[in-house]
């Protein structure tokens, strides 16, 4: 493995490879925190032109995290198709960048080359890429699954409903989930985030978001975002729930600070796939944010981006329906300034469609960020620009219970009519009836959440599921 590279007369070492992957990894206000980020743009630069020239066999023999120390790298390792891995080892990673932004390889392509990728090789060529190279990369891949509805499709702009509430109320929460609703949001799934993490409390949750999916026939899916424990029992006492939700990290220590393990996670998915009440077959939902692993002191001495990069190869063994990066909830020890979230939000896409994941963003900020709602609304162009399979909408862009700032209802609304993107096709159909929208736009019904306060013109529709 190759560790130097002299530049104008200065020498650069690296000690290893996860010196060599934080170092090579764009400005971080985290990888600062922990000590690994570069001294300054030079040794940057540096590091950049060793990664390029190293190929995907080192990249492979050396992981950052060594399978005999975490669950999660050997995971990974295992997920690797060795046919496709002998046809591309000897790669360089610059030969890897150059071979996803040539312009007549697409998804089919981009899709078989994943199935030889470890997670250190999709972060590694992260690292290498413009901010224009990840929209123009990421653009290319196409990537469906389903549940209920189908997300991933193209032209299509799939959106999250997130209703939640200060006091999981009930009344409170179908309010927002209809103002949401009639605004076009929420095929993705309807996702609320309880205060009080009760299995109980989830059930409520869930069976309250079922009638309404239930009553007015909207083609979706639910979810209650507790912990997946907490889900289980809801589920084992009847509760419907489409999906399985559980946050990730990208080490093994990290998942054990979140309560989780992969022996856990095979349970969970057993009981979707046996006692969930949506057809799938993809019932997963994944959560996932830069610098989590920084939180809990468990990331092992490896920068932010490679470990986020691991949350998505492990997402990948579940085939799951949705994967989101929370991308600037954590807050500015991970992330300092809107420069820093629009780069990792791009980088996360990026990565989790190169995973073959049908990959979300929550475009977000918390309030002690240095950041606006303006430049969320950059990151949200740029994100739709780059084909992201869905958004995270709350009313207002104000989340009154998990305090933090992301897109709202009508945000997702303006970016699918301004970029010509639509609704999933099951749901945009379910609109079309309602009269909230007509040949792919909304009509001036839209944003009015009266439509649901009753039944009078509302005749029966049937989605084709």
């Amino acid at each position: 493995m190759k560790r130097s590279v002299s530049i104008k007369g200065s020498t650069y070492t690296f000690a290893g490879m996860k010196e060599l992957m934080a170092k090579a990894n764009e400005e971080k206000s985290g990888d600062q925190l922990a000590g690994l980020a570069a001294a300054d743009m030079r040794e940057r630069v540096a590091a950049k032109y060793v990664l390029a020239d190293l190929t995907l066999s080192e990249l492979r023999e050396n992981p950052v995290i060594p399978l005999e120390e975490d669950e999660v790298s050997r995971l990974i390792d295992g997920m690797v198709s060795d046919d496709v891995y002998h046809d591309i080892c000897s790669w360089t990673v610059g030969e890897l960048r150059e071979y996803i932004l040539r312009t007549d390889v697409w998804g089919a392509e981009l899709y078989e080359l994943s199935r030889g990728l470890t997670s250190d090789m999709i972060a590694a060529v992260a690292k290498l890429m413009s901010n224009l190279d990840l929209i123009q990369a990421a653009s290319k891949m196409e990537i469906k699954a389903r549940c209920v509805t189908t997300v991933g499709g193209k032209g299509n702009l799939a959106s999250r409903a997130q209703p939640n509430h200060p006091k999981d109320s009930v009344p409170g929460v179908l309010a927002s989930l209809y103002e949401a609703l009639s605004y076009g949001i929420g095929d993705a799934v309807i996702g609320i985030n309880p205060v009080i993490d009760d299995p109980h409390n989830i059930r409520a949750l869930l069976e309250a978001s079922k009638e309404a999916i239930r009553k007015w026939e909207v083609p979706t899916q639910n979810c209650v975002l507790g912990h997946v424990t907490s889900q289980m029992q809801a589920i084992q006492m009847g509760a419907p729930a489409d999906l399985i939700f559980q946050s990730l990290a990208g080490t093994e220590r990290g998942n054990a600070s979140f309560g989780v393990n992969i022996a856990l996670l095979n349970e969970a998915d057993a009981l979707i796939h046996s006692m969930g009440t949506a057809p799938g077959p993809n019932r997963w939902y994944f959560e996932t944010g830069q610098g989590s692993e920084l939180s809990s002191e468990s990331h092992c001495g490896v920068d932010q981006l490679t470990l986020e990069a691991r949350c998505y190869g492990l997402a990948r063994h579940y085939k799951p329906f949705l994967v989101n990066t929370v991308v600037g909830f954590i807050g500015p020890e991970y992330l300092y300034d809107s420069k820093q979230v629009i780069r990792a939000g791009l980088e996360d896409h990026f990565m989790g469609k190169m995973h073959g994941l049908p990959m979300g963003v929550d475009v977000c900020y918390t309030n002690h960020m240095k950041a606006d709602q303006n430049d969320m609304d950059i990151l949200g162009v740029l994100l739709a620009s780059a084909g992201v399979q869905f958004l995270i909408g709350v009313p207002m862009t104000d989340d009154c219970m998990l305090n933090y700032q992301s897109l709202s209802y009508h945000d997702i609304a303006a970016l699918r009519e301004t970029l010509g993107l639509r609704p999933a096709p099951e749901f945009e159909a379910w609109l079309t009836r309602l009269g909230l929208m007509e040949n792919g736009r909304l009509t001036k019904k839209a944003g009015n959440a009266e439509v649901f306060s009753g039944r009078a013109n509302h005749q029966p529709f049937h989605a084709n599921l």
